[in-house]
């Protein structure tokens, strides 16, 4: 009979119940696609940043402590990592979270007419065979997505060079030209300048060009001076920030959970760990802000989570009370006959969830589809449907339910039979 009852309800308020159905279908779909985009925009923020540049920068320990703790210039005292342990970047435990690098080997080019250009040498989009037997292509134009070249990237091993564009103006350097050199035998060698390039940083006064040259250039084959280093990292916490100050603090508990997560300090250490001699720092602007600005974009996406569940028991509330108030002389019937507080406001809140459950399954549909287009379109990139989020949204959903119905109960406790089946 119960059932039956319930059944009866939702045919003839059919209406009333779809429109229950539809309001919690619209704040279950908004409420599910932004926790599914809040679970999963870690990553996507973090991959984000990675294109504005380097958050770890490793270079050699003697010259770093002497520069550090003594003041000296690096060029008094130059030092050198092995470009050979450069592959063993990728062998770290965070292996998969290293998304770039590029070596850097800075000097000056000495023209024919003894005149001197600052240059670095790197790589531009280099292939490299690592330790794994797997092969990775790295370098600049991986890492500076933000680089403006007018003109073309210099092809690894060609000659070629980018000059920045302060130095271009200054030196009359246009696409084209041709810079003859002299290498550190005594050879004379030329660079052709593929592009004018403008970052915004030191770039912009240097000329750029292989790592090759440079080596020759300083007789220095096989060596490199620092190394960039883009990572995809987690929000640093206090512990973090406790084991970037000096790790040999940490219990063995908390060592082995710093060290077992994508921190950009535990990820620092391991680099430091594999290559010889090196030196290893987070660029802490970077790193910093990459947590500050994921927290804000999860805040967001809580904030409107929030809003959207609020309206909901609005919406809920308007609606169920409404039907109340169109039903009052049927439940008062109810009490009438011997039905109980208890018994009356079960069989209400019954037929709610009947519509709520309808309208949450379909929501739910409608979510994944929701948080696929954020997701294309803020980040470019799918987002995962996170199976946590179900139980979470369930939960909500029924207290959203209850909430938007309380009005409808308290209007069921003073509903007196004798008054509405008189009309009154």
């Amino acid at each position: 009979m119960f059932w039956q009852m319930v059944k009866g309800a939702l045919i003839r308020q059919k209406n009333r119940f779809a429109l229950i159905a539809l309001t919690v279908a619209l704040g279950v779909s908004l409420a599910t696609a932004m926790l599914n985009v809040m679970f999963d925009v870690g990553d996507k923020v973090n991959q984000e940043l990675k294109a504005y540049g380097a958050n770890i920068t490793v270079t050699p320990k003697n010259s770093a402590l002497l520069k550090e703790v003594y003041g000296v210039d690096e060029s008094e005292h130059r030092e050198f990592l092995n470009e050979s342990d450069l592959g063993k970047i990728k062998t770290i435990f965070w292996t998969n979270n290293i998304v770039a690098f590029a070596p850097a080997l800075e000097g000056n080019l000495t023209l024919a007419d003894g005149s001197q250009l600052p240059a670095v040498g790197t790589w531009f989009n280099h292939e490299m065979n690592l330790p794994t037997g797997e092969t990775f292509s790295t370098g600049e134009i991986e890492m500076k997505s933000w680089w403006k070249v007018d003109g073309a990237f210099p092809v690894d091993g060609q000659n070629e060079a980018l000059a920045g564009s302060k130095l271009a103006a200054e030196k009359n350097l246009k696409i084209g030209d041709v810079i003859a050199y002299k290498n550190f035998d005594g050879t004379t060698s030329e660079l052709k300048i593929s592009g004018i390039v403008t970052g915004g940083g030191a770039e912009d006064e240097q000329i750029l060009t292989d790592l090759a040259v440079m080596q020759k250039v300083l007789n220095a084959a096989g060596k490199i001076g620092s190394i960039e280093v883009s990572a995809i990292t987690t929000p640093e916490n206090d512990l973090a920030r406790k084991a970037a100050a000096n790790p040999d603090m940490l219990s063995q508990q908390e060592r082995e959970i710093w060290y077992c997560t994508a921190y950009v300090s535990a990820i620092a250490y391991q680099i430091e760990e594999v290559i010889g001699n090196s030196s290893a720092r987070p660029v802490r602007q970077i790193a910093e802000s990459e947590g500050k600005i994921l927290e804000k974009t999860q805040l967001l996406m809580l904030l409107i989570t929030i809003l959207s569940l609020l309206s909901t028991a609005l919406g809920v509330s308007n609606l169920v009370s409404a039907n109340i108030m169109e039903r009052s002389r049927e439940l008062g019937l109810l009490k009438a006959i011997g039905a109980t507080n208890f018994g009356v406001i079960f069989l209400v809140l019954t037929e709610i969830f009947a519509a709520g459950c309808a309208g949450g399954v379909v929501g739910y549909f409608v979510s994944l589809v929701l948080a696929q287009i954020i997701g294309t379109t803020v980040f470019g990139a799918a987002i995962a449907s996170n199976a946590a989020v179900i139980p979470i949204v369930t939960a909500l959903m029924v207290i959203v339910l209850l909430v938007g119905s309380l009005p409808a109960i308290r209007m069921l406790l003073s509903l007196q039979p004798a008054e509405v089946l008189h009309g009154r």
